[in-house]
């Protein structure tokens, strides 16, 4: 007759499931998407359980909800979906325990595997100096030009000093501070030194490359004849539109993605990854982990050690297309 128990012990666990569904439609009022997302992780919970000999859902202990988390991450579940059903799978037996005697929330303690950090994406070498360098007039005549004086000193500064694009649109033409205005940010040209506030309003200063100067200075020749003798231009701002305002971060994000696609770079080429090329580049050259930091503005190590994954995933490649045993054998 066990085959009797087992079907008492599926109906009274989908009893308890509608009615924790019902529950989250009534009184939380989630979506029908969402329910069906609830739905499928219990269901999914059931389906385990029913595989431990038909352990009934209120019998289920720790140890238990230890396992299926294994096995789902065996069967190739990422962090977060497994970190989703354990979520799902907490507030059944919360609202189970208020409807009947349970020893111990099972998932209680239980976490899901870490979710696998995803590398930055950066540049090869070749490819971020072609997007920086390359003199694409962005229209005709004058107004094409300076377009596209204005485009090459942001992005060569970009990648010179590893900025990030908040940093970058902040930036004045020169230190200033007076009672209408304060920079956060300026460039001294003549000491090839940019100084910017990060995160947590911490502020550094970073070298700024021969090629990044020189493209500002030119950039600044024409700067003060970008806006419209209707718009005078910002007084203080390093980067403007032709409207003559402050560039915002979203125009730089959509010049330096047609700049990209123009040039056929296959990659979605955005003003992180400039900031993520330079560090990257930095570090292969130099080997000096504590100085990428201190350019970057990282305030842990931690967050700057990604970059020696990317140089050694680089060196991987290398290795694996030059080696002559590293080929994989027909």
């Amino acid at each position: 007759m066990d085959w009797l128990a087992d079907a008492v012990r599926t109906a009274d666990d989908t009893e308890q499931i509608a009615g924790y569904l019902g529950y989250l439609q009534t009184q939380r009022k989630l979506s029908d998407h969402t329910l069906d997302g609830y739905r499928r992780d219990l269901l999914q919970l059931q389906t385990l359980a029913a595989e431990k000999s038909s352990t009934a859902l209120a019998a289920l202990t720790q140890i238990d909800i230890r396992r299926f988390a294994s096995q789902l991450h065996a069967r190739g579940f990422s962090g977060s979906s497994i970190a989703r059903k354990l979520s799902a799978w907490r507030g059944f037996y919360q609202w189970l325990a208020q409807h009947r005697t349970l020893r111990a929330n099972p998932t209680d303690g239980v976490k899901a595997p870490k979710r696998a950090k995803s590398l930055p994406k950066a540049l090869g070498v070749d490819d971020a100096v072609r997007l920086v360098s390359t003199k694409i007039a962005q229209g005709d005549g004058e107004e094409g030009t300076t377009h596209r004086l204005c485009n090459q000193a942001m992005f060569e500064l970009l990648y010179s000093s590893g900025l990030r694009v908040s940093e970058l649109t902040s930036l004045d033409k020169q230190y200033v501070k007076t009672p209408e205005h304060m920079s956060v940010g300026w460039i001294d040209l003549d000491a090839a030194e940019v100084t910017v506030t990060g995160k947590g309003s911490k502020r550094r200063s970073v070298p700024v490359g021969a090629a990044a100067v020189n493209a500002i200075r030119q950039w600044l020749v024409v700067r003060d004849t970008t806006a419209k003798p209707t718009t005078p231009a910002d007084p203080h701002a390093l980067f403007i539109t032709p409207r003559g305002r402050r560039i915002t971060p979203r125009a730089v994000q959509t010049r330096i993605k047609a700049l990209a696609q123009s040039l056929g770079i296959p990659a979605n080429v955005h003003p992180h990854v400039l900031r993520h090329s330079f560090a990257s580049h930095v570090l292969q050259s130099s080997g000096d982990l504590r100085a990428v930091q201190e350019m970057l503005g990282h305030s842990s190590i931690a967050s700057t050690q990604v970059y020696t994954s990317l140089d050694f995933q680089r060196l991987a490649q290398v290795y694996d297309a030059a080696h002559p045993r590293a080929k994989k054998q027909k």
